[in-house]
């Protein structure tokens, strides 16, 4: 299989002229300047894109949360009302047609932050993996890869109170239970199974040193310090930040992220120094959540990855663009990230904290994933294409291949209509 790219980003910047070979959905050779043969794309040819950071039925929230202005309550009581709702066939259509919605976008892997396990009274079902067993065949259905990050989550609040309500599908008793169910839990072709503490808040200290030991080696995604309620409660139990109780019990590994790391000391960002941090700024915008200390974590050695979180939008030029915008609003100053950096967060560094550190280059030997961009939209038209990310958005994306498979061809998705099943499913879910 051969693709010809008018333009790509081939090792850290635009290539003219390229011609990409394929063979066993892996990238066999990637030659700049060379004479057009095989399939022509157009515009401004990417790596894959990697959200590494999802809750795929937060999508069934979007435009529903801002009635009288809106606030993380009004948001948070209706994510539970969704969340009471969901079963694994009607999570199995919502989630596909979310993964179609990503596929359009040009993600062509996710990591799915999942703690919606049993069901609506806690009860588990027959198979107590068959919500996150929806979730890897909507990837599938999809055509996109996903790293499962079964998320252990225990208590509603530092100080250990009980899972009450809704919040009772998510928990397993305590850690071994978790871990019970967690060790049923395959894979299989396009798909990887990682972990998640879902915060200090939501797991009990005594088992995070025991579940950083049995997830050694895989990856493991925690959120942290997304609010100073949350530092605030954790310096009340624990007498640290989160970001240091989590050092303290070994959580942070070579494949440990921490998602949001929003508010931060400086003490804290050193030890994030040598981790994935995932940024989600549209989401952090919508919750009014606060500006996270990007460029000091990069300085630090933090590997910025980036994610959709609660799909606000789903747009990986929008939260990549973001890390930039957001330091120049905290700031007052330009130039914080260069386009290569931006693509890298989106791309390679993404796709690494997922497990899949095969993926995200356009070189020969890695996954053969590849996003074409529109240089002819009314976004993008006249653009330089090596600042293309500061322009285009989602909807200026053509044709993605996943693995060497073409799933999205003219910005249509091969194997359903996103917006129908989109529709249907959040109708059914609302209902």
């Amino acid at each position: 299989m051969r693709y010809f790219a008018e333009h790509a980003w081939v090792g850290g910047r635009v290539e003219r002229d390229v011609l990409i070979e394929i063979t066993d959905g892996r990238f066999t050779a990637v030659t700049p300047g060379a004479e057009p043969a095989g399939t022509r794309l157009t515009g401004l040819v990417l790596p894959g894109f990697a959200n590494a950071h999802s809750h795929a039925f937060h999508r069934a929230l979007r435009g529903r949360t801002h009635g009288d202005r809106g606030s993380f309550w009004t948001w948070r009581e209706l994510m539970y009302r969704v969340a009471g709702r969901l079963d694994p066939d009607n999570y199995l259509a919502l989630a596909t047609a979310v993964y179609g919605e990503m596929a359009l976008a040009g993600i062509t892997s996710v990591g799915e932050f999942h703690y919606l396990h049993h069901g609506p009274d806690g009860t588990p079902y027959a198979d107590p993996n068959a919500m996150g067993y929806a979730l890897i065949e909507a990837a599938r259905a999809a055509g996109i890869r996903i790293t499962m990050l079964d998320t252990v989550y225990l208590t509603s609040s530092v100080d250990g109170k009980p899972l009450d309500g809704v919040q009772r599908r998510f928990g397993d008793g305590d850690y071994d239970g978790w871990y019970g169910r967690f060790e049923q839990l395959r894979g299989g072709d396009g798909a990887r199974i990682g972990a998640a503490l879902h915060s200090v808040r939501a797991v009990p200290v005594d088992g995070m040193a025991t579940f950083a030991h049995r997830t050694d080696g895989l990856p493991v995604h925690v959120h942290l310090s997304e609010q100073p309620a949350e530092n605030e409660a954790c310096q009340a139990v624990h007498g640290c930040s989160p970001a240091e109780l989590l050092d303290a019990m070994g959580v942070w590994q070579p494949m440990t992220t921490a998602v949001h790391a929003t508010h931060l000391s400086a003490a804290d960002i050193r030890i994030l120094g040598e981790q994935f941090v995932c940024f989600c700024p549209t989401t952090e915008r919508d919750l009014a959540d606060g500006i996270g200390p990007a460029r000091a974590l990069a300085d630090a050695g933090a590997r910025l990855t980036l994610g959709s979180d609660s799909h606000a939008v789903i747009d990986p030029f929008e939260e990549a663009r973001g890390l930039e915008m957001d330091e120049r609003l905290a700031t007052r100053q330009r130039g914080h990230f260069a386009a290569a950096e931006l693509l890298a967060a989106a791309s390679s560094a993404g796709h690494r904290s997922l497990g899949w550190a095969d993926a995200g280059e356009i070189a020969a030997g890695r996954r053969a994933d590849l996003v074409a961009v529109s240089m002819d939209s009314a976004r993008t038209a006249g653009t330089d294409p090596n600042g293309l990310i500061f322009a285009a958005t989602a909807a200026d994306v053509t044709d993605v291949i996943v693995d060497g498979t073409p799933v999205v061809t003219e910005g249509r998705h091969r194997a359903m209509d996103v917006p129908a099943k989109l529709r249907a499913a959040i109708a059914e879910v609302l209902a």
